[in-house]
């Protein structure tokens, strides 16, 4: 265990906020966690349940509470997630509860979905899909930021749909849209078939990572294997995705889904020769990769017969 030592406030068994922290950052630093002092802060917050913004002004630590930081911070200097340690991950203006069996949602995933929301905005009444929806964070975001469309999450994992069913029962007993959670398998032909040709926006955050590549330990450890890897080239579920998503798109609904940044020219040209989509583009994620591409299914809702061109979004 790492011991962090003690040194209590002066006439006090607390320890200031302060001192406690600074020293779960070294602990965090020395072990090669990225964000040692903004993590250090969130552990700390959490232990005193209080908002990181108000860290400052909270009472100091009791020995008690000094202990579990000291066990937090051992799990996380073993690379176990910072969100299974507080149980909860933040995706835009959600808090998820998230662990063991689930994909814990990402920030570049905030901007696919921020782009679907957008999108949606653009129908009175939209109906909105997330493929492989995981903890459920992109259609709960939906759901929540534009109640008028009516959200389907689709989800394979038995683990996962659990997560999925909470988060979905505490959005809606907080007041945000019931949304509809579906188990099956997002690469099934006849998936969705009462939605076909329906669809205003389809969004996928799929396993996309080439089986080949080394990730971190808290995704090789922890994530699970089936939410990381799409195959030896990292395509195993886009491909058949951006066929069935052809099929459930209404002419001129949408399309985004998210790729791995090796990707930025294979998705796209899988876009391009299906034949059914049009303005294929591809985007960037926060700190410049090329990161998920979207797409419109054609207006006149026929099939090209050659594979239209695609651009770079700036997004």
């Amino acid at each position: 265990m790492t011991s962090l030592p003690q040194h209590p406030s002066e006439g006090s068994e607390r320890e200031r906020p302060s001192r406690v922290v600074a020293r779960a950052a070294r602990a965090l630093a020395a072990a090669g966690v990225e964000a040692a002092r903004a993590e250090a802060e969130q552990l700390a917050a959490y232990v005193l349940d209080v908002p990181r913004g108000r860290l400052a002004l909270a009472d100091g630590f009791t020995p008690a509470q000094r202990d579990r930081l000291d066990t937090l911070v051992d799990r996380r200097v073993a690379r176990e997630p910072l969100q299974h340690l507080t149980g909860v991950a933040g995706f835009r203006h959600l808090e998820l509860a998230v662990g063991p069996g689930v994909f814990v949602p990402r920030p570049e995933t905030e901007l696919l979905a921020g782009w679907g929301i957008e999108q949606a905005g653009r129908w009175a009444a939209p109906v909105v899909v997330d493929l492989c929806s995981g903890s459920g964070a992109i259609a709960l975001a939906v759901a929540q930021e534009l109640p008028s469309a009516r959200v389907v999450a689709v989800e394979r994992s038995p683990a996962a749909l659990d997560w999925l069913r909470r988060n979905a029962a505490e959005r809606a007993a907080a007041g945000d849209r019931p949304i509809e959670v579906v188990a099956a398998d997002v690469t099934d032909p006849a998936l969705l078939a009462d939605l076909v040709g329906r669809v205003d926006v389809l969004l996928c955050n799929p396993p996309y990572v080439p089986r080949s590549v080394v990730v971190p330990p808290e995704v090789a450890r922890h994530d699970p294997d089936e939410a990381v890897f799409g195959g030896a080239d990292g395509l195993d579920v886009i491909r058949p995705v951006v066929g069935r998503a052809a099929a459930l798109l209404r002419p001129g609904g949408v399309l985004g889904v998210e790729h791995d940044d090796t990707h930025a020219r294979a998705v796209p040209a899988l876009l391009a020769a299906d034949g059914r989509y049009e303005r294929v583009e591809e985007h960037r994620d926060l700190v410049g990769r090329p990161r998920w591409a979207t797409a419109s299914r054609r207006a006149d809702g026929q099939h090209a017969d050659a594979a239209p061109a695609w651009q770079t979004g700036s997004s």
